[in-house]
């Protein structure tokens, strides 16, 4: 781990190896092979394919990345869609298990690869996500010190083949506030209680205290502030380490799960002060397959919250109350909507 999804030209991608969607005698073409003959070199690339020759569908080759940014190419042959009668589905899963075994041969740390198969080859986008996204975990929860990166010319090839998304777009109608220019309490995020108009927080303000930003709760004097800060809940480091004791995890099923790396979470583990970023705390709270409050509250100790006006936060909220803690849905659907990502870090 990490697994991300990036929307770019993949001939500008860096990483150590970038991947060809290539067809069988390894020809130039259009699209990303288009691109990636292009980005090397056009030549170049051209008499490295040629002295490989012939690859059959399924398998992949090598050759070096010249003028792209990257070490290595691999030119994986997917499927030619033919109606799903013709294996499709297990020649596409081998072009993926052969590319990222060529990845895990060369010791590359990070690799970048478009969703093979799925443009004139024909193959139906939520198919060919449904099985680059299986692919891709099995491959990174045996090498997870490898970065994988699914790169997409178009934010519309994970609209379609996402999974819950329709359901997801009535979700966040239904429940997604505009986000107001002013903070006013975390009174107003309380659904059972009262949220006073804004002439009554204004009357609430302490004198000095700008009106409309009156919290409840509030210390009033520095000994009543003292006493406050002598007896804080634990941080979010610990509580987390001790959700994890609880669950009856290790910190390899945990960090996998989140989608962040080894070295991230070994920060986290060392510093009981750590301060994670929002979309690490909730991969985290996800990976522990927390219920919503009990994510609240482990974001919470980092000083975090999940609330209705954020679109981030809605869609979070989506999946966590269906139960589908997969890191991979929820990051599809995140991209779909232009948020940004859990984990991968």
């Amino acid at each position: 781990m990490p697994f991300t999804i990036e929307r770019n030209d993949i001939a500008r991608v860096h990483a150590d190896v970038l991947v060809n969607a290539a067809n069988e005698q390894l020809a130039p073409g259009g699209g990303v092979c288009g691109a990636l003959f292009e980005g090397a070199g056009y030549q170049q690339m051209l008499a490295a394919c040629r002295a490989i020759g012939h690859t059959p569908t399924g398998s992949a080759a090598v050759t070096p990345g010249f003028d792209l940014p990257c070490r290595w190419v691999v030119h994986a042959v997917g499927p030619v869609w033919r109606g799903g009668s013709h294996d499709e589905e297990q020649l596409l899963r081998r072009s993926y298990r052969s590319m990222f075994a060529e990845v895990a041969r060369l010791g590359a740390t990070s690799v970048a690869f478009p969703l093979i198969s799925a443009g004139i080859y024909g193959y139906p986008i939520r198919d060919a996500l449904r099985i680059a996204r299986e692919e891709t975990a099995a491959f990174l929860d045996e090498h997870d010190d490898v970065r994988a990166t699914l790169v997409v010319f178009t934010r519309d090839v994970i609209v379609q083949g996402g999974r819950h998304l329709a359901d997801l777009r009535a979700y966040i109608d239904d429940t997604y506030v505009e986000s107001s220019p002013h903070m006013r309490c975390r009174l107003a995020e309380m659904p059972h209680m009262d949220v006073p108009d804004a002439a009554a927080m204004d009357a609430m303000a302490a004198p000095g205290q700008a009106p409309g930003v009156v919290c409840a709760g509030a210390p009033r004097n520095e000994d009543e502030l003292a006493d406050l800060l002598d007896h804080l809940d634990e941080p979010f480091s610990t509580t987390l380490l001790a959700l994890i004791d609880a669950r009856g995890l290790t910190d390899a099923q945990v960090y996998k799960r989140a989608n962040i790396s080894r070295q991230l979470f070994a920060k986290i583990r060392s510093n009981p002060a750590y301060k994670p970023t929002k979309p690490t705390a909730v991969a985290l709270g996800m990976a522990l397959e927390l219920t919503y409050d009990e994510l609240q509250d482990l974001l919470a100790r980092a000083g975090l919250t999940l609330s209705r006006s954020s679109k981030f936060d809605v869609i979070v909220e989506f999946f966590v109350m269906r139960g589908d803690y997969s890191i991979f849905d929820v990051n599809e659907a995140l991209f779909a909507f232009d948020q940004p990502l859990l984990g991968s870090a």
